[in-house]
């Protein structure tokens, strides 16, 4: 059974930084896209980014140049770096594993709030 755990919310003011991570345990994360989504109160799921097996990115367009997704293989583990972060980016974010052998994977999410 795969299990996704994220850590690193919280409440930043407007312009700051968080980092995201998504601790992945239970199955082959080699070989999964990991992928983080958010939550607004309200308003359907929205993908955020997605990194593949190749450590290629891709960015949703109102995140490009602010934020960062990663992996590490050695810790399995798939990063979510915040930054210039605005009240409307405020959510609960998701860590998603896209299982190519089964099932696909959602954490329990992470709230972000950012207010001043």
């Amino acid at each position: 059974q795969v299990q996704l755990v994220e850590s690193g919310g919280g409440l930043v003011q407007p312009g700051g930084s968080l980092r995201l991570s998504c601790a992945v345990s239970g199955g082959y994360f080699n070989i999964y896209t990991m992928a983080w989504y958010r939550q607004a109160p309200g308003k359907e799921r929205e993908l955020v980014a997605s990194i593949d097996t190749t450590s290629s990115a891709n960015y949703a367009d109102f995140v490009k140049g602010r934020f960062t997704i990663s992996r590490d293989s050695a810790k399995n583990t798939v990063f979510l770096q915040m930054n210039s972060l605005k009240p409307e980016d405020t959510a609960v974010y998701y860590c998603f594993a896209d299982r190519p052998l089964g099932t696909d994977a959602w954490g329990q999410g992470t709230q972000v709030t950012v207010s001043s």
